[in-house]
Order: C-alpha cells, then structure tokens, then sequence
C-alpha cells in the first residue's frame, strides 16, 4: 500500500470512529451535512474521498480541529471537550478530585496493561 492509499484509509477509517463515537448512522450525517444520502458511505468504502472544503465540513461536524482528526492519539476529542467544559464550573476540591480519580485510572490501566 502506498503513502496516499494509506492516507485515504486513515480519513476513512477516523470519519467511522467518530461517527461510531457520535452514534450517527452515515445516511444521518450525510443528511446533516447536506450531501447526498450516499456521500459518507462512498467516503468509507473507498469509492470517494472528501475535498479539502467537505474534509473541514466533516471536522466541524463532529467538532474537531484538522489537527485533531489526524492525530493518532486523539481516540475521543469530543467527550475531552465535554470533560473539560464540565471541569470549568467546578470547585477547587472537585478538580483535585477529578485529577486524583484520572491519576488512579491511569495507575490501573497501566497495570492491566504490563
């Protein structure tokens, strides 16, 4: 496989974790972004790719920078921005809870994971 195929295939296969993250069906976000009833489903099978206006039109769609959309580590941008928009409102306790719960989730997986 090539640079470029591989190029596609991570456009295709990040439009599908997002979505699958925002529990749309492709024909509700090709409604939604006002495309054809097919126009993600060609995205993903391989048989169209987005231009670069209908790639930012997707990043808007599901909330996320270019930037994050081609970031590996990125796995769920949107439910981070709804922690963090959460966290804002909170008292300096809760916020020290919150980091003390994440550093034990962290110290857990990391164990699970050796």
């Amino acid at each position: 496989m090539d640079e470029i195929e591989e190029m596609r295939e991570r456009i295709r296969n990040r439009i599908t974790q997002l979505r699958m993250e925002k529990h749309v069906s492709e024909y509700r976000m090709s409604y939604e972004l006002g495309r054809s009833k097919s126009y993600i489903n060609n995205i993903v099978s391989g048989k169209s790719m987005p231009a670069l206006e209908g790639l930012l039109e997707i990043c808007v769609y599901f909330g996320v920078t270019p930037s994050e959309f081609f970031e590996e580590d990125s796995r769920s941008p949107r439910m981070l921005q709804e922690l963090y928009r959460r966290a804002e409102g909170l008292r300096r306790e809760d916020i020290e809870l919150l980091i003390a719960m994440s550093e034990r989730l962290q110290e857990k997986e990391s164990e699970e994971t050796a």
